[in-house]
């Protein structure tokens, strides 16, 4: 099934007078339980196109689509909401609360949305286990390894059911052994849950890992395998 849809989407910017193509015409899909890696030189259009595919930039032509929905039609609070329930984040860094423990991290995603029940506790301490984080889940962020950080990001990013799952450079500050592991918890548990998850990465060493492998030239994307 497919969870991310965009279709023929462009991206033109006004710089200096003059317009600057971001996105050509680009279409993209991505089907349930799938980790899909977008490679390409710095300024060939990768983050633009995450940030439309989470609904952080409108395309200046094209549609979006996750699960059906077309997220152009929703206004900018329908749009707030929808970020919070239907995506999920993880990026270069943990960007971990430092005073919050790593239960209370993925707690927080839930308070943001209302209140915190009993089910919510338990899906993220599920969460957590499944990461072999178990022993972890008192710690506080200054108490984890780089690796376990991103772990506890991967965890929070799933912590709200979202339907798709973008992740923008997850592995730049750690090191091979502990990006491999990264991206093979991100991948296990994308399919694990049926989730669509996008990774934009510098590291083709995390290839192997993904599903399917797109790069990303001067705002055209090429799908490599």
């Amino acid at each position: 099934m497919t969870v991310l849809s965009l279709k023929n989407i462009s991206k033109t910017y006004k710089q200096a007078g003059n317009e600057v193509h971001a996105l050509k015409n680009t279409s993209l899909e991505v089907e349930a339980g799938e980790l899909v890696a977008i490679i390409g030189p710095s300024g060939s259009g990768k983050s633009t196109l995450l940030s439309i595919a989470g609904a952080l930039l409108q395309p200046s032509t094209g549609t979006v689509e996750i699960n059906g929905q077309n997220i152009a039609a929703l206004s900018e609070k329908q749009l707030a909401k929808f970020r919070l329930n239907e995506l999920g984040f993880i990026l270069q860094t943990s960007n971990l609360i430092p005073y919050l423990n790593v239960l209370d991290q993925l707690l927080l995603v839930k308070k943001m949305g209302g209140s915190v029940t009993k089910a919510d506790r338990q899906f993220g301490i599920q969460l957590l286990s499944e990461l072999g984080l178990d022993a972890k889940i008192k710690k506080m962020p200054h108490e984890l390894s780089g690796g376990e950080r991103q772990r506890v990001a991967i965890a929070r990013a799933f912590m709200n059911n979202s339907k798709v799952i973008l992740a923008d450079e997850p592995t730049a500050s750690l090191d091979s052994k502990r990006a491999v592991e990264v991206v093979e918890l991100l991948a296990k548990e994308a399919k694990q849950r049926g989730k669509a998850a996008i990774m934009v990465t510098h590291d083709e060493r995390m290839l192997p890992l993904c599903d399917h492998v797109y790069r990303m030239e001067d705002g055209n994307l090429v799908q490599q395998s």
